[in-house]
C-alpha cells in the first residue's frame, strides 16, 4: 500500500505527468478560485455595516475565512477534473507497471465528465456537512477525511477499472475490496488536505488507484 502511494507521487513528479500536470493543476486551481470569488461576493453581499472601515475589515476577515474553507472545496473540485483527465493519466502508469499487458480503453469524454459531476455533488455535501459539524461538536475534520476517503476511493477505483472491465463488474469488484479501497481513499483524502499539493490530488489519485486495481485484478 505504501509503496503504491510512494510510487504514485513519484509518477506525479516525472516528465510524462507535466504535460498533464499543468492542465490539472490548472483547472482545479481555476474551479477554486471562481469558488472563492463568488462566496465572497455572496458574503459580503449580506454584510453592510459602516464605517468604510469596518466594512474593509470585515470583507478581509471573510476573505481570510473563505480561504481556509477552501480546504473543504478541494474535494468536489477534484473530483470534477478527475474525469477530465483520468484516462490520459492511467494509460502513462499502466504502460509503465505493466508494459506487456493489455492497454484500458478510454471511457467517453461525456460519461467520464458526468461521473465527476455526480462525485462532485456527493463531496460537496459532505463538505457543508463537514462545516456545520466542525462548529457544532468539532467532529467536521473526521467526518470530511471518512467521506472523501470513501468517495474519491470509490470513484478513481472505479474509473481504473472501467478501463478494463463492464461498469457493472468495476463496481463489483469495488464491493468486494471496500476496505483496500478505502484505506487507500484515505491516502487521497489526507493529499487532497493538504493546501497547494491537493492541486495534483488528480494525478497522485489516480496513479494510485490504476496500480490498486492492477494488483488486485493480477490477485483475482
Amino acid at each position: 500500500m505504501f509503496e503504491d502511494a510512494f510510487d504514485s507521487l513519484v509518477d506525479v513528479l516525472s516528465p510524462p505527468f507535466r504535460r498533464v500536470a499543468a492542465k490539472s493543476l490548472g483547472l482545479t486551481a481555476a474551479i477554486l478560485l471562481l469558488a472563492w470569488i463568488g462566496l465572497h461576493r455572496l458574503a459580503l453581499l449580506a454584510i453592510h455595516v459602516e464605517p468604510s472601515w469596518l466594512a474593509t475589515a470585515i470583507s478581509f476577515l471573510v476573505g481570510f475565512g473563505l480561504f481556509a474553507a477552501l480546504a473543504f472545496l478541494a474535494a468536489p473540485a477534484v473530483s470534477l477534473v478527475a474525469g477530465l483527465f483520468f484516462d490520459e493519466i492511467a494509460a502513462i502508469v499502466e504502460l509503465k507497471i505493466d508494459p506487456a499487458g493489455a492497454p484500458g480503453r478510454a471511457a467517453p469524454l461525456i460519461d467520464g465528465a458526468l461521473e465527476g459531476l455526480r462525485f462532485a455533488g456527493l463531496s460537496l455535501v459532505v463538505a457543508l456537512v463537514s462545516l456545520a459539524l466542525l462548529f457544532v461538536s468539532g467532529l467536521g475534520a473526521v467526518v470530511w477525511i471518512a467521506g472523501n476517503a470513501y468517495l474519491l476511493g470509490r470513484l478513481y477505483f472505479e474509473l481504473a477499472a472501467m478501463r478494463f472491465r463492464p461498469v457493472a463488474e468495476a463496481r463489483a469488484m469495488r464491493r468486494r475490496h471496500a476496505v483496500t479501497v478505502f484505506v487507500h481513499g484515505l491516502m487521497i483524502a489526507g493529499f487532497v488536505a493538504v493546501p497547494l499539493l491537493n492541486l495534483l490530488t488528480p494525478l497522485f489519485a489516480t496513479a494510485l488507484m490504476a496500480r490498486l486495481h492492477k494488483r488486485l485484478a493480477r490477485a483475482g
